[in-house]
């Protein structure tokens, strides 16, 4: 006769097999919380393992011994590392940064303005790239191997091969100085019309969406390629369905879970990626401020930016997995 299983093993078996997809998504959410964690850790320990610091920087070679020891006193750079780090992360949990050590401004404050920004920006990027990869996507299954699927890969592939630093000053070459059709630099500000501050933004926007849209159109090309090899798309030809309206009404609904995936990773890079973009055109986001920090070694502003980005990359990807496993029967079930 063997052992019962052990009873504090049964209520959580109990609660995976009634309620599968509730117990995977709690799952994800709990890796979740343990990876940004980690990764808290990694930001705090990799800019303290930085030569140099701030109160150098901030009053130059020739500062005292004795000054750049006030400095370090007053911003509490004296006290331990593990002191200081349990006490950023639990105010950082309750939504507050500190104080930027160059401006002497709140930092959540300025975050909570640069993040509108930024959102915009990445946000406008998504609601035009992510509708034109997957139309794009299925009108090159549809006319695979002829010359819009051609030609459409040739400029996915260019596009895909250029930087992003790289398209934007050939956006702002052409489309701001040449022929004067684009405001430069990409400035916003408070008191801007919502077509004002479009208009401010299509430069940028325009290049986030060549970065990612290439991308996201390729895998969404290969995940339908690959459903359209099943037994159940010939059983829809051989209905009499047109060959778009099969790729539309069955093959992109069971090629959703990659899709899903590649999209929520290229909206991760739209949010995290806009650093470069953000100097690029000098828009004040997210990435604009972190840039100016790290030049100051203001280290609460980095460290802000950092689990910020961190903490947006590992929630969408969290999403991603969360949205595959809803629309994906086997992961919804598994054995």
């Amino acid at each position: 006769m063997t052992n019962p299983a052990p009873s504090n093993i049964l209520p959580g078996l109990r609660f995976r097999q009634r309620f599968p997809l509730l117990a995977l998504i709690i799952e994800r959410f709990v890796l979740s919380i343990v990876l940004l964690f980690a990764v808290s850790i990694l930001i705090f320990g990799g800019l303290e393992a930085l030569p140099g610091d701030f109160a150098t920087t901030y009053l130059g070679q020739s500062a005292t011994p004795q000054a750049v020891a006030n400095i370090r006193q007053d911003l509490g750079l004296d006290r331990p590392v593990t002191t200081r780090y349990i006490e950023w992360l639990g105010n950082a949990v309750q939504g507050d940064f500190g104080t930027s050590w160059a401006s002497k401004n709140s930092v959540s404050e300025q975050i909570g303005k640069r993040l509108g920004n930024s959102l915009f920006l990445a946000g406008f990027a998504a609601l035009i790239s992510v509708p034109l990869a997957i139309g794009l996507g299925m009108v090159s299954v549809h006319f695979r191997n002829r010359m819009p699927d051609k030609i459409i890969n040739v400029i996915s592939l260019a596009a895909i091969s250029l930087p992003e630093f790289f398209i934007g000053y050939l956006l702002i070459l052409f489309f701001a100085v040449k022929f004067g059709m684009a405001t430069f630099p990409a400035t916003v500000y408070d008191s801007m019309g919502f077509v004002e501050r479009l208009n401010a933004i299509a430069l940028p926007t325009a290049t986030l969406v060549l970065v990612v849209l290439a991308h996201m159109m390729r895998m969404t090309r290969a995940a339908i390629l690959s459903v359209m090899s099943s037994a159940y798309m010939e059983t829809a030809e051989l209905k009499g369905l047109s060959a778009f309206r099969s790729i539309v009404k069955h093959a992109a609904p069971n090629a959703l879970a990659p899709i899903i995936n590649v999209v929520a990773l290229n909206l991760a890079y739209l949010v995290v990626g806009v650093v470069v973009v953000e100097v690029v055109f000098v828009y004040p986001g997210m990435g604009q401020y972190m840039v100016d920090a790290v030049t100051v070694r203001d280290m609460p502003v980095v460290q802000a930016c950092g689990l910020i980005f961190a903490a947006v990359y590992i929630f969408l990807n969290m999403m991603a997995d969360i949205l595959a496993i809803v629309a994906n029967p086997r992961l919804r079930h598994p054995r």
